[in-house]
């Protein structure tokens, strides 16, 4: 069940706004942030919190503007300039110093963000954004909105019957998981549902356009990992993302899309473990 706390933050004009986001928390340990990607939800977790949390303090959060999180006012930046302070005054409202954290895609480049800033202790980035070409960023963006389009095209009575086989299940999800037909249909009626429903999506998606990550992260572990079978992001972006980051590591997972927590769980669990160290 999640929880939902609510703090405040300046906007650009010096006004305090009232900013909510929903969480889900689990474990013990030293902290460990989780940040999904665009159009998705918490939820993309599940398959690693119960690994995680053996050994941490686990917080997955629903981003503004996604699953049970409102969108922000609209004097509030989806900007990586404006989210990364927004997520470390999050961490303060529910009294974490400096989590460790993890992040997918958009949340990627968000936990990178935040171990510029020495908001984390240390970074494992999955396939992270940020790093691509223009060209690479305008296939990513237009094949995000077409993921969009078609889960708000689709009644729910036919997302419920796709969900229901692999195959139905492929054709719903297999844009980001290398082995869809794992996910089960709850989860894929769910995140179809997120992705047709998340307010901040094309306020998160304008904000990227301009998105690159060019600074390094010194002075904490930083692990950059990337699908073997990534079909947003493709994997030759790992490589930039490394030149950039000299000193992370760089982990590939075979087997795995671009969401790879649900393609393999033990894997992904232990490259944040063994980073989290």
């Amino acid at each position: 069940m999640a929880t939902t706390v609510s703090f405040t933050v300046e906007s650009p004009r010096g006004r305090p706004r009232t900013v909510s986001v929903a969480y889900e928390r689990s474990g013990s340990g030293e902290p460990l942030l989780l940040l999904h990607g665009i159009g998705h939800h918490r939820q993309a977790w599940e398959p690693v919190v119960s690994i995680l949390a053996v050994e941490r303090d686990v917080i997955a959060i629903d981003l503004p503007g996604f699953g049970a999180s409102p969108g922000l006012p609209d004097d509030l930046g989806y900007d990586l300039k404006a989210m990364v302070p927004l997520l470390g005054t999050f961490c303060e409202a529910i009294g974490v110093d400096r989590p460790h954290v993890a992040g997918n895609s958009l949340g990627g480049l968000l936990a990178l963000g935040l171990g510029r800033e020495k908001l984390a202790r240390s970074v494992t980035a999955l396939s992270p954004a940020g790093f691509w070409t223009d060209p690479e960023r305008r296939y990513a963006f237009g094949t995000l909105r077409a993921m969009r389009l078609a889960a708000e095209s689709m009644p729910l009575p036919l997302i419920e019957r796709l969900s229901r086989s692999a195959a139905g299940r492929t054709a719903l999800t297999s844009t980001i998981y290398a082995r869809p037909g794992r996910r089960s249909p709850e989860a894929a009626v769910s995140e179809t549902l997120a992705l047709r429903g998340a307010t901040g999506f094309h306020r998160t998606l304008a904000s990227g356009r301009d998105a690159r990550f060019t600074d390094d992260v010194p002075g904490l572990p930083v692990t950059i990992a990337w699908g073997g079978h990534d079909r947003l992001l493709l994997r030759r972006q790992g490589i930039r993302a490394k030149h950039t980051v000299p000193g992370a590591r760089l982990v590939r997972l075979p087997g795995c899309g671009h969401v790879p927590m649900n393609d393999d769980p033990a894997l992904v669990a232990r490259v944040i473990l063994d980073t989290s160290r």
